[in-house]
């Protein structure tokens, strides 16, 4: 655990700017910016750094002075055929930790920088990474994948002949049905990237598999679907047939370049909005049975224990879900000064449908206001949200008490995000009915599709802590 400290301690050094003692206010900024025109006031970057003199380069170095960037040859267009980040973006990148892996980086988790995300699709190179056997390297030109079963005519295909099928492309989240699995009990991580970064989004390319079993014809007692991997973990999993006919994909593409190796080079299973676990990476083999495989990752992992000792097999879907992305642990307002408007921003999500609403609460879930949508707004994927904030005296709320960022997102299919004690004791706890019906909620003992409402307290100094919020 100290290592794990340092760790997020080291983070915060890289990533927290301390503040100017002249800073102005955004608005007071721009009014005083005028002169210098648009197009340089647009271009500043954070102007709650920048001092009213320097804004107007009255002794600003790098106002004043033609930077060193500038005097010198830049790289020729030869170096770095495949383009890598600045050098200066050196804390981007995914993490991990040997707590979430009991010391083997072969079978863990390296997860996705969403403080740093902006939009919502994710780069290829932060895209989280799950492994159960260690990244597999699949020659292409020694891979097959066998289609066998209950199919009218089996048959082995080639990368190339699957590329002739119709194309198609689509922007969805994945997520580890583990994500925030670590919270059940209380906040263990004071990081949004480990607390929520076991997913990530992207756009798809590749071919329905409905598209594929036209051709090959499917048995009318077919109802479920064996994937099985390459890798060295041959990770399988059982696919219920109304999701393969509905908008299950075989992928080779992920932002317009093909897959990278620890995304399941050079193809994978895609279930837009189900449990990453089942989007089974370097596929061989697809079998269609009339009942499930009862494989080791959906019997002894990836189950649901409730409080009764019962493990709840077969769900799928990742439920709807949204955590605030600014402020957070790695991305503090302690540059922030009362007075100031500043964009609180986070992410909703669903493998129900689409995100339809976004409430952000300044205590901890007892009230809320409706926060903005931005951008697209898409099935199974990402959606981005903000509300404009003042922030005020003493970073405090009214009544003195600090402020606590809560985020409650809503679906199209009509889920709400629950709190923190009606997912682990049902719909209906009370402080009568406690702990009584076993079957009821999920307990603290379970790991996975954990979508409770996540806080987060704003001290004083604006520096952000992870919080819990429980009713009981």
């Amino acid at each position: 655990m100290e290592k794990q400290e340092e760790i997020f301690k080291k983070n915060s050094d890289v990533v927290v700017s301390k503040s100017d003692t002249n800073t102005i206010s955004r608005r007071e900024f721009f009014k005083r910016t005028r002169s210098v025109g648009a197009i340089a006031a647009a271009s500043v970057v954070a102007p709650s750094m920048v001092s009213a003199s320097s804004a107007l380069g009255d002794g600003d170095p790098a106002i004043m002075h033609h930077p060193k960037w500038g005097q010198s040859w830049g790289d020729p267009v030869t170096k770095n055929l495949y383009g890598i980040p600045s050098a200066y973006e050196h804390n981007n990148t995914r993490r991990y930790t040997d707590l979430l892996a009991s010391g083997n980086a072969r079978a863990s988790i390296a997860v996705t920088p969403i403080h740093e995300s902006d939009g919502i699709i994710t780069p290829n190179g932060l895209f989280f990474s799950r492994c159960h056997g260690g990244t597999a390297h699949v020659d292409p030109n020694e891979f097959r994948l066998m289609i066998n079963g209950l199919v009218d005519e089996p048959i082995v295909l080639t990368l190339d002949q699957l590329k002739k099928y119709p194309r198609v492309t689509r922007t969805h989240f994945i997520e580890c049905p583990a994500n925030g699995g670590q919270e059940w009990r209380r906040p263990q991580y004071n990081s949004l990237q480990f607390a929520k970064g076991f997913m990530a989004c992207a756009e798809w390319t590749g071919v329905y598999i409905k598209t594929i079993l036209k051709d090959l014809g499917l048995k009318q007692e077919a109802k479920w679907m064996l994937a099985e991997g390459s890798d060295n973990s041959e990770m399988g999993r059982s696919v219920p047939i109304d999701k393969i006919l509905d908008d299950a994909m075989l992928v080779w593409g992920q932002n317009g370049e093909a897959l990278r190796a620890e995304q399941g080079y050079p193809l994978r299973l895609l279930l837009p909005g189900w449990e990453g676990n089942l989007c089974v990476k370097w596929l061989k083999r697809l079998e269609f049975s009339d009942e499930p495989y009862y494989a080791k990752e959906e019997t002894s992992k990836y189950t649901a224990l409730k409080p009764s000792g019962k493990a709840v097999q077969h769900f799928y879907a990742n439920e709807v879900n949204s955590t605030v992305v600014t402020p957070s642990c790695e991305k503090p307002w302690t540059n922030v000064k009362e007075g100031e408007t500043i964009e609180i921003e986070g992410l909703a999500w669903s493998g129900m449908g689409t995100i339809t609403r976004v409430d952000l609460s300044f205590d901890g879930g007892a009230n809320y206001v409706e926060a903005n949508i931005k951008g697209l707004v898409l099935p199974k994927c990402w959606t981005r949200w903000s509300y404009m904030f003042k922030i005020p005296k003493d970073f405090k709320n009214k009544d003195g008490k600090p402020i606590i960022l809560t985020s409650r997102a809503m679906d199209d299919a009509g889920f709400i995000q629950p709190t923190v004690d009606q997912e682990v004791f049902g719909n209906n706890v009370s402080k009568e009915n406690y702990g009584k019906d076993k079957n009821k909620g999920m307990g603290v003992e379970s790991v996975y599709h954990r979508n409770a409402v996540e806080s987060w307290e704003i001290a004083a100094n604006g520096e952000v802590s992870h919080v819990q919020i429980r009713t009981i």
